[in-house]
């Protein structure tokens, strides 16, 4: 660090921070040999708190609002300091500013397939992916547990650990949601609400909350989905033979109607063809020798 940095570190009488990333949950503000003078100016915005460490123990934790930085106001670092050179002396702390507000538009998704048991295809592989949104509610909690003493904490170093954690209770929550997996469009929500709760549950050690969980898509592999496709067609398939039969029982009633007509081409003799022809078809359905 210059010399110039170092003036500027003594002559700055504000503590803040100015979130201009979006992404960053802790951020520790640097300050020369962590020295914060007696009477400097806290600033802690909305979405915002700062946790003072000491000598490795946290003191105190503000909320949002602007304090004098005192003896009146820091009781707790007051007493781990022991204020040997006076009140008016700076004194030396870490000063990591929490974000509080809802971190949201995170987004997860299984790398490996989940393996499930349906009641209809049999033992299936799944992917799914969606969003999530985060929101810290024990800032001392977060910094004991999960940051440490790291000087900027992101999204994306707690998105790997929390995509294993939804791996983990997926599996779980499709099983005990009881249904085929072909439904599981229809359920999803009810699903993702009970896998947010599950997950605010592992994570509330870490003083994290998950607000909004998002299942969006369910996806088989690609041999399910073919035979998911053969079994719509065989079903399209009934249906056309029985609209087939439907128009040719039509077209003989037609026929019997006109008898020796020609508007359509079909005379008598062409319409009990036909309706042989029919009789036929019906008996072979039938199993009719």
């Amino acid at each position: 660090m210059s010399f110039m940095e170092k003036l500027r570190g003594q002559l700055i009488d504000i503590v803040e921070f100015l979130d201009e990333s979006r992404d960053t949950i802790v951020w520790r503000f640097p300050r020369q040999g962590n020295e914060i003078k007696n009477q400097a100016k806290l600033v802690v915005r909305e979405g915002q708190s700062a946790v003072f460490v000491s000598e490795g123990r946290l003191a105190d934790v503000f909320g949002p609002g602007t304090y004098t930085l005192e003896t009146k106001n820091l009781p707790i670092l007051s007493t781990l300091q022991g204020w040997k050179h006076g009140f008016s002396s700076p004194f030396k702390a870490e000063v990591y500013f929490v974000t509080t507000r809802q971190l949201t538009d995170l987004t997860w998704g299984t790398q490996n397939p989940v393996i499930l048991r349906d009641p209809e295809l049999g033992a299936v592989r799944l992917r799914a992916f969606g969003t999530y949104a985060l929101q810290v509610v024990d800032p001392a909690a977060l910094l004991r547990q999960l940051v440490g003493t790291d000087p900027q904490f992101r999204t994306d170093e707690i998105g790997d650990y929390f995509r294993r954690l939804v791996v983990g209770q997926l599996g779980p929550a499709l099983a005990e949601a009881g249904v085929a997996a072909v439904d599981l469009a229809a359920n999803q929500g009810q699903i993702a609400t009970r896998l947010a709760g599950q997950l605010s549950e592992d994570l509330s050690e870490y003083g994290i909350a998950v607000r909004r969980f998002v299942l969006e898509n369910v996806s088989f592999p690609p041999e399910v989905e073919a035979a998911l496709d053969k079994r719509t067609q065989m079903a399209v398939v009934g249906n056309l033979d029985q609209y087939t039969r439907f128009q040719a029982a039509n077209a003989i009633e037609t026929a019997a109607g006109n008898p020796g007509g020609a508007g359509d081409g079909l005379g008598l003799g062409a319409g009990m063809g036909l309706g042989a022809a029919m009789g036929q078809q019906l008996a072979q359905s039938l199993g009719t020798p």
